[in-house]
């Protein structure tokens, strides 16, 4: 029986291009400078999202981490999504290890922040209150149906940053499924903020790693921040050689991804006994509702585990998380709704 792991895109696997492109990294002492596929890997990273430097990190959540202690200091304050990655799923890395004050704002369905509250949550020069010093936003959003902010919106909240003297950090987990969606070069919507890390190991299959793109002077003090965090490593080209075949081969194919994201939910919306709201719709990620008082949820999900079916319950107490990846084929879609469908029906 085939395993149809619609969990989460973390879980591709390598590619045959990748592994080989591992067998083969030329290598040397990253911390020393000197690793040769680190360095192609970095300058390629941060010419794709039209920024000056990059550096290679373990994580997406050290990238971010990496990022938010290099702008901030301690006492500082960060204005954040309440549905945010970096709020909701970081270990609040940035309080524990950089006493960095997070201030969280309502995200709108979509993803977004409204300026007016994102400006209300703007602290005075009070000594009473933390300086405010960052605004984060996430694209694509995962709590929020993998939803793509648009190039404009961003520009929005970058002017609004500069207006305050605020600097601007973006959690581009996702940024190329963003870019694919809205069918825009990465560039536009990378190019008004001041950070920007992306993963390599989610939709793009490496097999690890994330990468932090800004200025020059920004990456030469972020270079320090991961020191900090453990996070320099030696011969890491044999992790980066995976990357780059991810940042050339792999992006183009993610509106497959979409496509069958896509596929999955107008078959769900048929399926009585489940719920889901296809308008929110737009890249690999969507989120349905059990609605049948016919099924309990872990009866719902041992019953398609045993069919070959993983799905993640995220959310709320019946709601759960399907994410598309380079795993997951056309027939794979099939193959889960008629599971769905029988799980139900059986019932």
């Amino acid at each position: 029986m085939k395993s149809i792991d619609l969990r989460s895109d973390t879980v591709t696997l390598p590619t045959s291009e990748m592994r080989e492109a591992i067998y083969q990294a030329e290598l040397g002492d990253d911390v020393f400078g000197e690793d040769p596929t680190i360095n192609r890997f970095e300058k390629m990273a941060a010419e794709r999202v039209g920024k000056e430097a990059a550096l290679f990190v373990a994580s997406g959540t050290m990238g971010n981490l990496v990022c938010s202690l290099t702008h901030c200091a301690r006492g500082e304050e960060v204005i954040l999504g309440d549905k945010s990655h970096m709020f909701l799923n970081e270990a609040g890395g940035m309080s524990t290890l950089g006493g960095i004050h997070p201030h969280i704002v309502a995200n709108q369905p979509d993803g977004t922040i409204r300026l007016e509250d994102i400006e209300g949550a703007i602290r005075g020069s009070n000594v009473h209150y933390p300086r405010t010093r960052l605004i984060c936003l996430e694209n694509t959003h995962n709590s929020c149906n993998g939803a793509a902010l648009p190039a404009v919106y961003i520009e929005s909240v970058s002017a609004l940053a500069k207006r305050h003297g605020l600097l601007l950090h973006l959690d581009g987990a996702r940024i190329f499924n963003a870019a694919v969606a809205l069918e825009v070069d990465v560039k536009e919507l990378t190019r008004n903020v001041d950070s920007v890390s992306f993963c390599l190991s989610k939709g793009l299959s490496a097999p690890v790693g994330s990468v932090v793109c800004g200025s020059s002077e920004f990456i030469a003090e972020a270079r320090r921040s991961r020191k900090v965090l453990g996070g320099g490593m030696r011969q890491a080209g044999i992790i980066a050689a995976a990357g780059i075949v991810a940042v050339e081969r792999m992006v183009e194919r993610l509106k497959e991804d979409h496509a069958n994201v896509r596929r999955l939910a107008e078959g769900i919306d048929k399926i009585e006994g489940l719920s889901i709201d296809l308008a929110v719709v737009q890249t690999n990620i969507i989120y349905f509702e059990l609605v049948s008082e016919k099924v309990d949820v872990q009866t719902f999900l041992t019953q398609l585990g045993e069919k070959g079916i993983k799905l993640l319950r995220l959310g709320g107490p019946r709601r759960f998380r399907v994410v598309t990846h380079y795993g997951i084929e056309a027939e794979d879609i099939e193959i889960s709704l008629k599971a769905m469908r029988e799980v139900l029906e059986e019932s």
